[in-house]
């Protein structure tokens, strides 16, 4: 089985990957930012490194999925293509830090991947404002993303939501990130837990 967590920068998918890995003794993969060669030339210049960033998350996360088929065993991802695909890179290209031609060769390349994958058996989206993702992105301190403007984050929220009300590929659930401090309360946790059992098993 494939489950994957998708959300904003500072929405809590790395904190709910390793508590739900933990838990139900799942596979987890997180995304691969200490590694990743472009993250720190991008927040330093967006517009040079924004089509050499998009083309590594995405090569990245499509080797990913591949393994996780092949493994056999229950992978539990840390963002997934489609945010990529519908959030990020279309972001970019509508602040001018992308361009139309690197964009359409972006998405072409895209297509090509996601016709050769199956979506995730459940996605988790983590919903929250963007004042809860500033105080989250502050609190784990990444030197990073210092730079990253509230516009940003909003503009990523909007398309989020426009992403996950036309979404069809599969079951999915959606945690309300403001009301439900998952990181911090085990009973918080507990009710997503519940959740995920209703969505996976049909346990109402």
């Amino acid at each position: 089985m494939h489950i994957a967590i998708a959300g904003n920068i500072g929405s809590g998918k790395t904190t709910l990957t390793e508590k739900l890995a933990k838990h139900y003794k799942w596979q987890p993969h997180f995304e691969d930012v200490d590694d990743n060669p472009y993250l720190n030339d991008f927040y330093e210049d967006m517009q040079r490194w924004s089509f050499n960033l998009q083309i590594y998350f995405l090569n990245a996360r499509f080797s990913q999925i591949l393994e996780f088929r092949k493994s056999g065993k229950t992978v539990i991802q840390d963002r997934t293509i489609y945010e990529d695909a519908f959030i990020f890179a279309p972001n970019l290209h509508a602040m001018g830090l992308m361009t139309t031609r690197d964009f359409e060769n972006y998405f072409s390349l895209f297509n090509l991947m996601d016709s050769l994958i199956q979506p995730p058996d459940l996605l988790i989206y983590l919903r929250a404002s963007v004042p809860t993702l500033v105080n989250q992105i502050q609190k784990r301190g990444r030197k990073y993303e210092n730079s990253i403007r509230l516009d940003y984050l909003k503009r990523l929220n909007e398309r989020y939501e426009a992403w996950i009300g036309s979404y069809q590929m599969g079951k999915m659930l959606v945690v309300d990130v403001d009301r439900n401090n998952f990181s911090e309360n085990q009973e918080d946790l507990r009710e997503v837990i519940n959740k995920i059992d209703a969505e996976l098993h049909g346990l109402f």
